[in-house]
């Protein structure tokens, strides 16, 4: 049994990972800017991931942390939110120096469909059609975390796990992902639910198979993988 600090669990991520780490027996730390918001969660504690002493005061004790994050909580609210470009370097920063001083070396990080590339290398954010030019801003903010954990010297081991658009919160648990490279497979059709996305996370908890990386994670009926994407990390699916 593990301990396991989640920032971010009052949003969908949060707490499907939550529920997922409380299925399997490990102990878990809820943690939300607001606890007042969130009267369902009864383990919440006040906590901000971008504040690098509130990281410091929590996560001692813990055996692994989880970012799932999100300064808002779906596409139309993003659109219009007046958020801070750093957000996601301060949290970066704030969780490595954290961790580091506390000892705890996992670390996963939910991450963001649009900081994948298209099947010629350009990033999805920078495709109009895949992503909607109002919520290019928050992309570029998500891509600058991930580009800061990339180029981190840290003892933490990391990893970004990155779901499709299509992240369903009603689909069922199947036990059942796949993970993938820098290219995912066709965004018309990969999907994801809530469920397994944190099945994949509580997996990589309990044994770690990727370190300091970022890896895609979808639906393993979703194949479309180029040739690129199986060499050196594996296409991997897991029952």
């Amino acid at each position: 049994m593990s301990s396991i600090a989640i920032f971010g669990a009052g949003g969908r991520a949060g707490r499907a990972v939550a529920a997922e780490a409380h299925r399997r027996g490990h102990r878990v730390t809820a943690v939300v800017r607001d606890p007042g918001k969130h009267p369902g969660i009864t383990s919440a504690v006040r906590g901000d991931v971008t504040d690098p002493r509130s990281v410091a005061t929590i996560v001692p004790g813990h055996d692994a942390v989880v970012n799932a994050v999100s300064p808002a909580s779906g596409p139309e609210a993003l659109a219009t939110l007046d958020f801070d470009p750093d957000f996601f370097v301060k949290a970066a920063d704030a969780l490595l120096d954290g961790l580091s001083q506390a000892g705890v070396l996992r670390l996963v990080v939910i991450g963001l469909f649009a900081s994948l590339k298209n099947p010629d290398g350009r990033l999805l954010l920078d495709d109009p059609a895949v992503l909607p030019v109002e919520l290019r801003p928050f992309a570029l903010a998500h891509t600058a975390g991930l580009d800061r954990l990339q180029a981190a010297e840290t003892v933490v081991d990391w990893l970004m796990l990155t779901p499709p658009a299509a992240l369903r919160p009603d689909a069922p648990r199947t036990g059942r992902y796949q993970i993938g490279g820098e290219h995912p497979p066709d965004q018309e059709v990969a999907h994801l639910s809530y469920a397994d996305l944190a099945v994949a996370t509580v997996d990589e908890i309990e044994a770690p198979r990727h370190h300091r990386t970022r890896v895609s994670v979808f639906s393993p009926s979703d194949l479309a993988m180029r040739p690129s994407d199986t060499q050196g990390l594996g296409t991997d699916v897991v029952r």
